[in-house]
């Protein structure tokens, strides 16, 4: 009995329990890709017309970005706690939406349906911050894979929760409402105990490489599956009992992963106790806590008193080497020969988020993603418009491609993006930086508007879009620590509306209408502005449509200048940051 006892403890606090349940929690995080399959539902029920539903997508996107609050609260509360208010906020936001529309509850005004899609939208935020929070804490050696599986799922969520409503089968359009309104939260509130800290540095086992190579192996069958089964379902008209079959084998593919933990349990591996030898004091605490919670000062005077060849020492040499030194600083303090001050933390070590806004990095980064992402999602948002223009009547499947794209390139930008730390020490973002050079190639034939442009387009667009969101968190978490890695990750996913609201919004916009006026009217038209186009927004005008591959011409080209300026910031960024990497990875290569 004693030996179950201590093998359920062991399973309740392994590491990779917590990262199995947080993949389930992020393929539940995904709901903001199916406003795109609720939007005609909400559409039809209450009358609007298309100006609306854009006003309730902008609604969805602020939602899905803004965490500020998610971040602050997995700082002061429990990560269940943040769960569940996250959970909280989804069932009441779309839940109030479903009821609205089934019409069980008054119909609302414009502006308070765009409130209830920002809360229960926003409600994905504290999924993503619980999930990446605990993971990361929980990984510390292994940042790139892990966030980059983790905002895979998240991408992956919609086309999980639109084969499972399938199997549905339901008459009733609005019920897919309901499900996003349920599901999530039942997820969620099932596995909050579990997302957690766990102290996942005291677990390093030589088969951590063969659980990740599994749980790779896993993302690419289920993507490929994922891939297989809507093309199918769209060709064929499938009985339910397949589709039913579909879904099933679906289920499978995401249980599998729980079979890694419970064979660690079980097994008696011995654990890397070399490596969490060579941990430094500060990795070996507890995670969320750092040596300033322990002595709330720090000896400035060290960096001006270390001897310049003590850098130049091995790890544990140097470590040592410092460790007498600050004890001598301590003993001269005590004594009043010493003033003691606090200093600024270095990049690499826990930083606030006012602390890291005084430092130009993060303001690379931010910027750099806003170009990057901010134009991949802008074709995101347009793709319909896209696909059409180009004479394509299909176009959901170009929707569902991307999502397995921008899935992919998550995976792979994490994967790669850790091999280049890990293997030659060089900073993660110019992995970044080669993700945007794809985006930039993919904006370029989207502008030439070739044969099969859309295809090759949709590939390069997705798979640097979701490489972005595997490398900037594991990036961000090595520069400026983990204490306040929610805060500071919650920051940089502004950039994304940011970029949206500016390249969507305005920019592509107003070429489409200017050129779908051109198209209306011949060349007998004015030249149409920003303000015209952006009031035509705010006063529901019917929107013209565009054809043809001049619609985004101007546009595409645009974007991709726009990723070789981010190019161009990210490499700024690997060098003012080659120090930092050499002092984090470079000592494991010796």
């Amino acid at each position: 009995m004693g030996c179950l006892t201590e093998n359920l403890s062991s399973f309740l606090n392994n590491r990779w329990l917590v990262f199995v349940a947080a993949m389930w929690i992020q393929s539940c995080a995904g709901i903001g890709y199916l406003f795109g399959s609720i939007s005609p539902t909400i559409k039809k029920s209450l009358n609007y017309n298309q100006r609306q539903v854009a006003r309730l997508g902008v609604a969805k996107d602020l939602g899905d970005s803004v965490g500020f609050l998610a971040g602050s609260l997995s700082e002061i509360l429990p990560l269940w706690g943040a769960l569940l208010i996250g959970a909280i906020q989804n069932f009441v936001g779309y839940g109030w939406v479903w009821l609205v529309v089934t019409g069980r509850a008054p119909v609302l005004p414009l502006w308070a349906m765009c409130i209830l899609i920002f809360v229960g939208t926003n409600g994905e935020t504290y999924f993503n911050t619980a999930a990446l929070v605990s993971c990361v804490q929980n990984f510390p050696k292994s940042r790139g894979p892990v966030v980059g599986i983790l905002k895979g799922f998240a991408g992956l969520g919609g086309a999980i929760l639109t084969q499972i409503y399938a199997v549905m089968h339901s008459p009733d359009h609005a019920s897919l409402i309901f499900m996003v309104a349920v599901g999530p939260t039942m997820v969620a509130i099932a596995l909050m105990f579990i997302i957690r800290p766990v102290g996942g540095h005291r677990q390093l086992r030589p088969s951590d490489g063969f659980s990740f190579s599994i749980i790779y192996s896993i993302c690419l069958l289920l993507a490929a599956y994922l891939m297989g089964v809507m093309l199918v379902e769209d060709l064929i008209d499938l009985s339910h009992t397949v589709i039913t079959i579909f879904t099933v084998g679906l289920f499978i593919l995401l249980f599998i992963p729980i079979v890694i933990p419970i064979t660690l349990t079980f097994s008696r591996e011995p654990r890397l106790s070399v490596e969490e030898a060579l941990l430094t004091d500060q990795q070996k605490q507890e995670p969320g806590k750092s040596e300033d919670d322990g002595q709330d000062i720090i000896f400035s005077e060290i960096e001006d008193e270390k001897p310049k060849e003590v850098d130049l020492l091995p790890a544990l040499e140097r470590q040592k080497r410092i460790a007498q030194l600050q004890s001598k600083l301590a003993q001269a303090a005590a004594e009043g020969a010493v003033r003691i001050k606090k200093r600024r933390p270095h990049r690499g070590e826990d930083f606030t988020l006012m602390e890291a806004l005084r430092k130009a990095d993060l303001w690379l980064i931010f910027f750099s993603l806003l170009l990057g992402s901010g134009s991949g999602l802008t074709v995101i948002d347009n793709l319909g418009q896209m696909s059409q223009s180009l004479g394509y009547d299909n176009t959901h499947v170009f929707v569902s491609m991307i999502s397995i794209w921008n899935f992919l390139g998550r995976i792979g930008g994490g994967y790669f993006s850790e091999k280049i730390v890990r293997d030659y020490a060089y900073p993660r973002p110019v992995a970044m930086a080669g993700a945007q050079v794809i985006m930039a190639i993919g904006h370029f034939i989207f502008a030439m508007g070739w044969p099969g442009a859309m295809y090759v387009g949709t590939l390069l667009v997705g798979l640097g879009y979701g490489a972005h969101w595997a490398i900037v968190p594991a990036a961000a978490s090595e520069l400026f620590g983990l204490k306040k890695f929610g805060a500071l990750y919650n920051f940089l996913t502004l950039a994304n509306p940011a970029g949206s609201l500016v390249f969507s919004g305005v920019i592509a916009s107003s070429i489409y209408d200017r050129e779908a006026e051109r198209q209306a009217h011949g060349h007998n038209y004015g030249q149409r502005s920003l303000l015209s186009s952006f009031s035509s927004f705010v006063y529901l005008d019917e929107p013209l449509k565009c054809e043809g591959a001049i619609c985004f011409f101007l546009t595409s080209l645009i974007m991709s200048g726009l990723c070789i300026i981010a190019v161009v910031l990210s490499m700024i960024l690997v060098y003012r940051t080659k120090p930092v990497y050499s002092h984090l990875y470079g000592r494991s290569r010796r």
